[in-house]
């Protein structure tokens, strides 16, 4: 009789839990891992459709079109030879309490962080990415912010648990530099008598080449620690349909990828994709997108950190 155990190949789809493949592991303080992949199933932070909770599920499942490739094009070197990765599954809390998932989200991360692991988060609403912060501060310090997004998540009136105010709070807290971070593919209004964050606006950045904006994401940030948040409508519709509050304008996802590329070398402390809402997509090419750009994230880590296996 033939077992599982028998065929250690697999199909394109077969047994895809973890994220890219990688093994499945639930308590990842303990392992040997480099970076840890967490999944964070919340959208009750959303103001406009809601869906982003079954984000990482739908990223996890598109990733297995890229597992396939052991040197990822354009990159010289195996991802595995330099990294080792493992999924720690989604976040467990309390149904409907918000203020249960964000204090989860911050102790879970703190832990991971003073292992000695990175972190390569998966939304949910762009809300996770303040709990989030709050953890990679404890052991970063004062950070830099690199954010993709159609909106700068500065405003003032939402409330306390809202995916437009993290980046209202996180200064105040002292988490983030806003003098030192830039937000690229803004294309919503907001307060320019008030916002210390540096905006490349989607028309801009449309017009700009990829390394025009790398040279300006590298001066703004200085010599502080990098975290990276990346809002799938970031790109434009036509590139990521699937997500909460799209907006016409924005990136093609060849442009972001480009520029994330463009960071290697950088000191990365921290990284999220956020706001892919499956419900919504057509042909996962939102799921895969933020699929991809988490790898791309993953080769800048392992760029600036990576050592032999």
């Amino acid at each position: 009789m033939t077992t599982i155990a028998d065929k250690p190949d697999y199909s394109l789809y077969s047994n895809a839990f973890g994220y890219l493949r990688q093994p499945l592991d639930f308590n990842p303080i303990k392992s040997d891992a480099d970076v840890v992949v967490l999944g964070l199933p919340f959208d009750m932070a959303t103001t406009g459709r809601s869906g982003g909770r079954m984000g990482p599920g739908a990223i996890r499942q598109a990733s297995v079109n890229l597992a396939w490739e052991e040197t990822r094009w354009p990159w010289n070197f195996k991802l595995s030879d330099h990294l080792k990765i493992v999924d720690a599954g989604d976040l467990v809390y309390d149904c409907g309490d918000s203020a249960d998932f964000t204090q989860r989200v911050e102790d879970f991360a703190t832990a991971i962080l003073a292992s000695g692991k990175a972190m390569l988060s998966f939304g949910g609403d762009h809300y996770v990415t303040l709990p989030l912060l709050r953890a990679h501060y404890k052991t970063h310090g004062k950070m830099a912010l690199l954010h993709f997004d159609a909106h700068t998540d500065t405003y003032s009136q939402g409330s306390k648990y809202d995916h437009g105010t993290m980046f209202f709070h996180a200064p105040k807290e002292g988490i983030i530099d806003a003098e030192h971070s830039i937000q690229i593919g803004i294309r919503t209004e907001y307060n320019r008598d008030t916002h210390a964050f540096k905006v490349i606006d989607a028309a801009t950045a449309n017009d700009l080449s990829a390394d025009e904006i790398v040279a300006q994401i590298i001066e703004r940030i200085g010599d502080l620690p990098l975290y990276i948040t990346f809002d799938i409508d970031c790109l434009d519709p036509a590139f990521a349909p699937g997500t909460g509050t799209p907006v016409c304008g924005g990136l093609t996802s060849d442009k972001a990828m480009k520029i994330i590329r463009g960071l290697a070398g950088v000191n990365v402390v921290g990284m999220d994709v956020v706001e892919v809402a499956p419900a919504y997509d057509s042909a996962e090419i939102t799921a895969l997108a933020g699929a991809t750009l988490g790898l791309e994230m993953l080769h800048i880590w392992a760029e600036a950190n990576k050592r032999n296996k």
